[in-house]
């Protein structure tokens, strides 16, 4: 499954400057925790159009899937984002650690809900 950019570009990080300064500290990856043990957290990300989850840090290596298609916005403390539509089904896995964290937040840029899964592997 291709994925589809839509825009791409920049933005000024002092925007969110406050927010940003907070994301390392802001393991949140989702909107939801739904589950949680010593091996896995699976979150949830729901978001209705325009709404808007926060800058927060990936520190772990984790994969995500598609529940309810749609566009996002994804912003990075770089000053880059990039809008691109996801499908029902799409996933992705990232590898993140200590050592390489991502910092970024998510728009619900389309017109209905979007919703995805995230599990991150905590071994």
């Amino acid at each position: 499954m291709e994925t589809k950019i839509l825009d791409n570009g920049t933005f000024d990080p002092r925007d969110f400057q406050s927010e940003l300064a907070e994301a390392p500290g802001n393991l949140e990856v989702g909107t939801k925790l739904l589950f949680e043990n010593e091996h896995i957290k699976v979150w949830e990300l729901r978001l209705g159009p325009g709404e808007r989850g926060p800058f927060h840090a990936h520190t772990r290596r984790y994969f995500w899937t598609v529940v309810e298609p749609g566009i996002g916005r994804q912003r990075s403390a770089d000053g880059t984002y990039r809008v691109r539509e996801y499908r029902t089904g799409e996933t992705s896995y990232q590898e993140h650690g200590p050592a390489n964290v991502m910092i970024h937040d998510f728009e619900n840029a389309g017109e209905g809900e979007i919703r995805f899964l995230t599990v991150e592997l905590l071994d």
